[in-house]
């Protein structure tokens, strides 16, 4: 099933076929079959609710949506907690609601990232209902309009030691995904649906280690310089986790890829095991393991299996790229902006 996964997602990101196997071949007629009938369900659901068919739901706090136009494993994770704490810059307590897919590695890398701030984490796979928990919870807050207009409804027995933590804003993590594209092409895409839309170009940037058994100690990326590393992901876009780690400067980097939100099993560390024996056999000394967040947060328990050698965790941060006169100052004031309309 891995294999058939890995396959999948090859043909999505590259698109010379002279470069696929006889697997990959077989599989292309299928995956456009399947692409067309998601389309057209797409197109028919999508009027059933323009007609009115379909009720919709609004939430009483505006809704950022992030999303991507790629395959996947962009950043959306990291871009809605981005736009969060930008958020609660401005004194907005605001609601990241995630869907918790394949065992929430994402939404448990949230809730470690935000713990004790203003930002709350809603976990569930439907979203109104998991919004309109925390609303009864905390009570919410309108931003919008000429006028500031609160509204609330708390519980008598929470009293009102709450008030400062009414939910102003909600970010929805995964709103939509469409095939790969060029960063040119994405663009023009863009701007064909409305010319004078602000671009934004990010990128994830390392940060720093921590070590699996001492969570609470930041290490400097120097850790890994000439050293031997094993890249170990379950991730989108594992080759960004790779090049990153090139770049650091480690002596060697080996990888091991598994499909997106995969979680590792004792098989799995078995084969690692082997393969960190292999490259102590090569290079004479230990090699380090490193696992992005969300795979430690898949799972830090299984990962203590690969004792004695190191695991370390690589955790980045997202940063708006300077382009075109759009960055982070603009940013912000885009959001501040589309909190009062």
């Amino acid at each position: 099933m891995e294999k058939l996964k890995q396959a999948v997602k090859e043909i999505a990101y590259y698109r010379h076929q002279a470069k696929f196997s006889k697997l990959h071949l077989s599989l292309i007629p299928f995956l456009s079959l399947s692409s067309s009938l998601y389309g057209a369900l797409l197109y028919t659901r999508q009027s059933l609710y323009r007609s009115g068919f379909f009720s919709k739901n609004r939430l009483p706090v505006p809704v950022i949506s992030v999303g991507n136009l790629t395959w996947g494993g962009n950043g959306k994770t990291p871009m809605a907690e981005f736009i969060a704490k930008r958020l609660a810059d401005y004194g907005i307590s605001p609601l990241i609601l995630t869907r918790g897919y394949a065992g929430g590695d994402e939404a448990k890398m949230l809730k470690r990232h935000l713990l004790g701030g203003p930002v709350k984490v809603g976990v569930g796979a439907n979203r109104v209902a998991t919004a309109n928990l925390f609303f009864e919870k905390y009570g919410y807050v309108d931003y919008r309009g000429s006028k500031f207009f609160e509204r609330t409804y708390l519980d008598p027995k929470m009293g009102s030691h709450v008030g400062s933590q009414k939910i102003g804003a909600a970010v929805l993590d995964d709103g939509m995904q469409v095939l790969e594209q060029k960063l040119k092409d994405i663009k023009l895409v863009v701007q064909e649906i409305k010319e004078s839309l602000p671009i934004f170009y990010t990128r994830m940037t390392p940060s720093y280690f921590f070590e699996l058994r001492n969570i609470s100690t930041k290490m400097h990326l120097g850790a890994v310089l000439d050293a031997v590393v094993l890249c170990v992901s379950a991730i989108g876009s594992p080759d960004a986790f790779v090049r990153a780690m090139e770049k650091i400067g480690p002596l060697f980097v080996d990888r091991f890829d598994f499909s997106d939100h995969y979680s590792f099993q004792l098989k799995d560390i078995h084969m690692m095991r082997e393969r960190l024996r292999q490259l102590e056999d090569k290079f004479g000394y230990k090699p380090i393991v490193i696992v992005t967040e969300k795979d430690y947060d898949r799972d830090p328990e299984i990962l203590k299996h690969l004792h004695p050698f190191k695991v370390l965790v690589l955790c980045s941060e997202m940063q708006i790229i300077p382009c075109n006169g759009c960055n982070e100052d603009s940013f912000k004031s885009l959001l501040k902006e589309l909190l009062e309309v």
